[in-house]
């Protein structure tokens, strides 16, 4: 089949090369250039592992090609999916203005039947914008005759492992009121239903409505858990052993119940925000979601809160290693990153940081440029060097199972702050090592 992605970001690109890997012609269209030159060189814009390969693959076989010419894409695909970005508008609202725009510009150039894909993460209702846009643009052309099909097919892709997703889906959601484009999609899909059927069909409301609950319910266990390892360390509870105890209930189960420093990157923190705007927008205030918010705000602070109990509120002279600067592993995504809001509180009360990422190093230095007193390591051993404590916030399966030895050589005091509750408290205090984890229960060297 012949597709047009629209969006070059984490899910227009990842949806056409995946799509492309199937066998479908592909073209992806981006108005950033410096972005599809890039691609067009055999670069790749983003880091999410496995997706050069087949970017690179399917670009050699023809497959998959990169495009900044609007009118060349619109005429490729009778399938056009919108994959751009849906920033947070400042009252919390999806800033809609790249998707309309794109909309707008298929409107402009399409002459035959279209099936227009709402690929990005978007509010109930927006499909009906879509159409009235692509409409509008049909109708100044005087081809108000021709035929077109809306879609919502929100994407369920998590980063860092992203192309496993998209290969492997578990549902694939699709909302449509017309025959023809639910046959396309099913034939689209079928490739990556080949054990059995994954597609679920609803109306287009439900469809757009389905991405955001998701999000805002996995983002609502994360708070739940984080909020529970603050009680647990009041009441002298290990939240690791609660959370195994809880997980190992069939209804709950074990995923996104690992506390830690709060949810960052480009979905959960819009997604739940959007959210509570929509309810606000309808006259209904989501108290739940509200409290979810207010409880990831404030464990981003958690760890800073545990450095100034350790070391005082004045931290000037201290300097703290950070290991991990990407919001989760496997990305170099540093949107809403728990790190930002640990240096930025560090270096304010005066502290100097020594920070290493194995991946997110570039874009951390771009979004941080200017920061004082923070320092770009070269390497773990080099973040160490000459710090008063080790601060782990992001849990890179390198910094699992360190020398710890080492660590405590380097350090000048033998203390680490977990973000992520991957280090044993037991084994710290056999190393020596002052540990302080997320709801975890001290143990003292004996």
């Amino acid at each position: 089949m012949k597709v047009t992605v629209v969006g070059t970001g984490y899910v227009g690109l990842v949806t056409g090369a995946c799509l492309s890997e199937m066998g479908n012609h592909v073209v992806c269209l981006d108005i950033d250039a410096r972005k599809i030159a890039l691609l067009n060189e055999g670069g790749i814009p983003i880091h999410e592992p496995g997706l050069e390969a087949i970017v690179h693959r399917n670009a050699a076989a023809g497959r998959l090609q990169f495009t900044t010419d609007v009118a060349a894409a619109v005429a490729h695909g009778t399938i056009q999916f919108i994959g751009v970005g849906t920033p947070p508008d400042e009252d919390g609202s999806a800033d809609l203005q790249y998707v309309l725009a794109a909309a707008t510009n298929i409107g402009r150039h399409m002459t035959d039947y279209k099936v227009i894909v709402d690929k990005s993460t978007v509010p109930v209702g927006t499909a009906d914008r879509v159409r009235a846009a692509v409409r509008a643009a049909l109708d100044a052309r005087g081809l108000a005759d021709t035929a077109f099909a809306v879609v919502s097919n929100p994407e369920f892709l998590k980063e860092g492992a992203a192309v496993e997703d998209c290969m492997r889906p578990d549902r694939i959601v699709v909302g449509a009121d017309d025959e023809r484009a639910v046959l396309l999609m099913r034939a689209l899909y079928t490739p990556f239903m080949r054990n059995h059927d994954r597609l679920q069909v609803m109306d287009v409301r439900s469809a757009e409505f389905t991405k955001y609950a998701a999000n805002a319910m996995l983002a609502t266990r994360i708070s739940f858990m984080n909020e529970l390892a603050l009680l647990a360390e009041r009441v002298g509870a290990d939240i690791e052993q609660v959370r195994k105890g809880i997980g190992s209930d069939p209804r709950i189960g074990t995923h996104f119940l690992y506390p830690g420093t709060g949810y960052g990157g480009s979905c959960f923190p819009k997604d739940v925000k959007a959210l509570i705007h929509t309810g606000r927008e309808s006259g209904m205030a989501l108290g739940v979601l509200q409290a979810v918010e207010a409880a990831n705000e404030r464990q981003k602070h958690v760890l800073v809160d545990k450095i100034v109990a350790r070391f005082g509120h004045d931290l000037s002279g201290r300097t703290f290693a950070l290991w991990g600067l990407a919001f989760k592993p496997n990305t170099d995504d540093m949107r809403e990153a728990p790190s930002r809001v640990i240096v930025a509180e560090l270096v304010r009360r005066g502290a100097a940081v020594r920070a290493y990422d194995p991946v997110a190093m570039p874009e951390a230095s771009r979004v941080l440029e200017g920061t004082p007193r923070l320092h770009f390591a070269s390497s773990q051993a080099d973040a160490l060097a000459g710090a008063d404590a080790l601060v782990l916030v992001t849990e890179w399966k390198e910094f699992r199972n360190p020398d710890f030895e080492a660590i405590k050589a380097a350090l000048k005091s033998p203390l680490i702050f977990d973000g992520r509750n991957i280090y044993d408290p037991a084994l710290m205090a056999t190393h020596g090592i002052e540990y302080s984890g997320i709801g975890r229960r001290p143990v003292r060297e004996a």
